[in-house]
């Protein structure tokens, strides 16, 4: 390569799952098909109505321009009186909330509006592992804060509150949690806007798994003092079984909101009508639809619960989510290696959670983003094979 390439990336490596998908997608031209049980891609499809309502647009000559870089004011509405309904949130459309495309987009323009470089941000370790690899684009310093398999995988308040935090500028949460499928408290979300209070910097709580087989909704904007110091993001990847459509948005003070405008105005030029306008009606989706919706992924937690047995994991029956979050037995290396072991020999991809952060070595991450079919299946290859000998 005769160019070489900017140093910031010299800090980041390509996407896991990227790579992951890549290799599986090299073995599947072989052999028998690899089930993946790794990323959290939902395989269902949207409401009849939110398809319907795109191709409805798509036909129409005056919908393929560029659109607002605020988003569409149908959508800021809709999402608006979503968050009313859903979390008991009041929220102006017009200058408290900002369509996004995908709340991937969201951090990176969250970041870049907010940190400066030499700033620290606060990372949840394990966590979604694109919140530290956009903080080291942006020249910051990662400041990890553990969270614990013998404290439930809660927030240690009381062990960051003894550091000196002034050079925070940002903190990421994540309730439900990603990986772990642990809850938010209404303790937690109390100390992390004092946290932030205290330490004056931005809270930004990352919130796309409320609604998938969870039935206690919060928003850390219904807490007092919230909007002084927390934005919120959501998107329509999970709940609504539209990850490839890219729907998000952030919800908060205006102040913040306009600067986060700031940057993105400058980075892209807008969501496409149709899929604005098909998101207004996804949010209008029936409680029906959603209770069906997680009726499925009820059974296919069954399933994953089944093949953790059968590799002699054990878990937490409350956690809610995507995924199962499973322990490893003592004998076996690391959750990489069973990884690893179980591709090669079974052709099955579980997520080794060495990716999520240091905590997560003894770990593996199981989607429920497949077909019962395939799960049976997965159990069926994992059971005809000496995986788990010591």
């Amino acid at each position: 390569m005769i160019i070489q390439e900017a140093k910031r990336l010299g800090s980041i490596q390509e996407y896991y799952f990227s790579r992951k998908n890549a290799e599986i997608a090299e073995m599947n031209k072989t052999g028998i098909p690899v089930i993946n049980l790794g990323i959290g891609s939902p395989d269902l499809r949207p409401s009849d109505e939110t398809i319907d309502k795109l191709h409805e647009i798509a036909m129409r000559e005056d919908s393929h321009g560029y659109q607002p870089y605020r988003g569409d004011l149908e959508l800021r509405k809709a999402i608006s009186a979503w968050y009313g309904k859903t979390f008991g949130v009041k929220s102006d459309p017009n200058s408290e909330v900002l369509p996004l495309a995908g709340s991937k987009e969201g951090i990176m323009h969250i970041t870049m509006s907010f940190v400066n470089e030499g700033d620290e941000v606060l990372v949840p370790d394990p966590g979604y592992p694109t919140y530290a690899s956009v903080t080291l684009l942006a020249g910051a310093k990662i400041r990890n804060y553990k969270l614990k398999e013998e404290s439930g995988w809660q927030i240690d308040f009381d062990e960051l509150e003894k550091q000196d935090l002034s050079k925070v500028k940002l903190m990421w949460s994540c309730f439900p949690n990603m990986p772990t499928g642990v809850r938010a408290t209404d303790e937690t979300y109390n100390r992390l806007i004092a946290l932030a209070r205290k330490n004056k910097f931005l809270l930004v709580n990352d919130n796309p798994y409320s609604l998938v087989l969870n039935y206690e909704y919060k928003s850390i904007l219904t807490y007092g003092g919230a909007r002084e110091v927390a934005l919120e993001m959501n998107s329509l990847s999970k709940s609504h079984n539209m990850a490839g459509w890219r729907v998000g948005w952030v919800i908060g003070e205006k102040d913040y909101i306009d600067s986060v405008m700031k940057f993105k105005s400058n980075m892209d030029s807008g969501i496409f009508l149709g899929i604005q306008r098909a998101a207004v009606k996804a949010l209008e989706n029936s409680d029906e639809w959603h209770i069906k919706r997680n009726e499925e992924y009820r059974e296919r937690r069954k399933l994953a619960e089944e093949l953790a047995a059968k590799l002699g994991l054990t878990f937490d029956k409350n956690q809610v989510g995507l995924f199962l979050w499973c322990k490893i037995p003592a004998y076996m290396p690391s959750g990489e290696w069973l990884s690893d072991k179980v591709l090669k020999e079974a052709r099955v991809f579980i997520t080794p959670s060495f990716i999520f952060g240091s905590t997560g070595e003894r770990f593996v991450r199981i989607s429920l983003c497949t077909k019962q079919k395939n799960f049976r299946e997965a159990i069926e290859r994992i059971g005809s094979l000496d995986l788990i000998s010591e």
